[in-house]
């Protein structure tokens, strides 16, 4: 008897609480984090300081590919008349010249990435931070993010907190 009165008490504490688990609503959200980031203002102003970076780089470059093409000029026109030991100077001067050229492009790429993170990462964290207060303030468990590729498909319960997020920022 006391078994029987054991196994239905503990059957009684089990349907109760999955009924209150069942209960309990979840509420899932999702965001284009793509979409966000192109709204913001700060965004804009990253992506013109960035290209006026680039266009730096690319100004330098351009001189030093100017510079290397009319030494590699006054070199072809002067080659015949040079001694050897002129000419083999010359050719060596070329050569770093042409070396400098692609350690400078190479770096260029590099420290242009950089940037590009450098500029990116305090908008990323400010839109980060709305999409947390927004979802905390929702009671949302999860939030999705549809602007990367990786969810490949969401209910039609679940809502886009983009408009949320928008009016925390302070974006129209």
């Amino acid at each position: 008897m006391k078994k029987i009165l054991t196994i239905a008490i503990i059957l009684a504490a089990t349907l109760m609480g999955s009924h209150t688990f069942a209960q309990k609503q979840y509420k899932f959200g999702h965001i284009d984090s793509n979409q966000l980031l192109s709204m913001m203002p700060e965004r804009a102003n990253a992506k013109a300081e960035l290209e006026k970076y680039a266009k730096q780089l690319e100004s330098t470059l351009s001189s030093m590919q100017t510079e290397f093409e009319r030494k590699y000029q006054e070199y072809q026109a002067t080659a015949d008349s040079l001694s050897p030991f002129i000419r083999q100077t010359k050719e060596a001067e070329l050569g770093e010249m042409q070396q400098r050229i692609q350690t400078f492009q190479q770096t260029a790429q590099q420290d242009l990435g950089q940037k590009e993170n450098e500029l990116l990462q305090p908008i990323i964290a400010k839109a980060k931070k709305a999409i947390d207060d927004v979802a905390t303030e929702g009671g949302f468990i999860y939030v999705f993010d549809s602007g990367t590729g990786v969810l490949l498909h969401f209910s039609a319960d679940s809502q886009d907190i983009l408009p949320l997020v928008k009016v925390k920022l302070g974006i129209q």
